[in-house]
């Protein structure tokens, strides 16, 4: 079967289509043909060996972490052959072999069945990256959000900046705002329905002081980082939580410690490893349950074919892709 992977950490040059052995079931495994498969900014971050080798797989690595593909041998399982399924969860293309495969062997704890109404391209835009899940654990598990509050999640052209607008309006927040750092963005954003706060014209603060009349936003989805972080811990109302979910824009942050003060501010951190597995899935199954019946809309920058994956990589990480990109198998 094909699969993309690398045998050295580098470039975008050190991923190759190679022939490998087709996985098998076991007990603990179901495999999986995929169909469309995830682009993710944490496969550019284990290629190019910016992740601390004990915190990966021994090369080589077949990087994917997300996808969407038809269970091809159940194994014992339980679930049939045929079914359409969603990967979401695990380490694939870390710890273990990735969705850049025609075929992939996985716990059948990390798949999640798609709808009938949903087609496979919308599902892979749903779950890659996990913004939408992101923001639906952060709100629902670590936030306490209640309906009315407000939100932020800054970058539009993101995961949780997109996931986290719509999953907050699906709970019923009184406001989503998100960010853009260009105007041609922040067309595009509103173009989409989302409330945007465009950097090159007024500060985040002065924004969301305009968007909530002075009182700052409820809760912050940050999964931008650096620079950012300071502006909305800044941003927030008084009582309000920051969750700290990425570092896209930097690793390093300034924060004004008043702000933390006077707004009495929470801060938490994100990882997928406060989660079990039974509340991913069950978090997974709503948002596919809401993808169906039309209250969320993922965006697809681009679908790349597999033969294609380094450009689409490269796309992801340099080209400032409005949604999600994907690998059509």
């Amino acid at each position: 079967m094909r699969a993309v992977q690398y045998d050295r950490f580098g470039s975008y040059d050190v991923l190759e289509l190679v022939e490998v052995p087709e996985p098998v079931a076991s007990p603990g495994r179901v495999v999986v043909r995929m169909t469309v498969a995830g682009v993710n900014p944490l496969d550019e971050t284990v290629r190019s060996g910016k992740l601390a080798p004990a915190l990966h797989k021994p090369l080589p690595i077949r990087p994917g972490g997300f996808g969407v593909g038809v269970v091809q041998e159940p194994g014992v399982a339980g679930l049939a052959a045929g079914t359409r399924v969603v990967l979401s969860g695990g380490r694939y293309g870390v710890s273990d072999d990735g969705t850049w495969a025609d075929l992939v062997a996985v716990d059948p704890a990390h798949l999640v069945t798609v709808p009938d109404a949903i087609d496979d391209v919308t599902a892979a835009a749903l779950t890659t990256g996990a913004g939408y899940l992101t923001a639906y654990l952060a709100l629902t598990e670590l936030a306490g959000f209640r309906a009315g509050r407000s939100v932020l999640a800054p970058g539009v052209g993101g995961a949780v900046g997109q996931g986290g607008v719509e999953v907050a309006r699906e709970l019923g927040a009184s406001l989503a705002i998100t960010t853009a750092t260009s105007t041609e963005k922040a067309e595009q954003g509103r173009a989409a329905g989302y409330e945007v706060i465009d950097l090159t014209r007024e500060s985040l603060r002065d924004g969301v002081a305009r968007l909530t009349g002075g009182t700052g936003v409820d809760v912050v989805l940050d999964g931008v980082g650096g620079a950012v972080t300071g502006e909305a811990l800044g941003s927030l109302a008084v009582g309000g939580t920051l969750i700290s979910i990425g570092y896209a824009g930097g690793m390093q942050a300034t924060v004004n410690v008043t702000d933390l003060i006077w707004k009495n501010a929470h801060i938490h951190g994100f990882r997928f490893a406060l989660f079990t597995a039974e509340q991913v899935t069950a978090a997974d199954t709503t948002l596919l349950d809401m993808l169906a019946r039309g209250a969320l809309h993922p965006v697809v920058a681009r679908v790349f074919p597999l033969e294609e994956a380094a450009a689409a990589q490269r796309d992801l990480a340099e080209g400032g892709p409005f949604g999600r990109v994907l690998l059509a198998l």
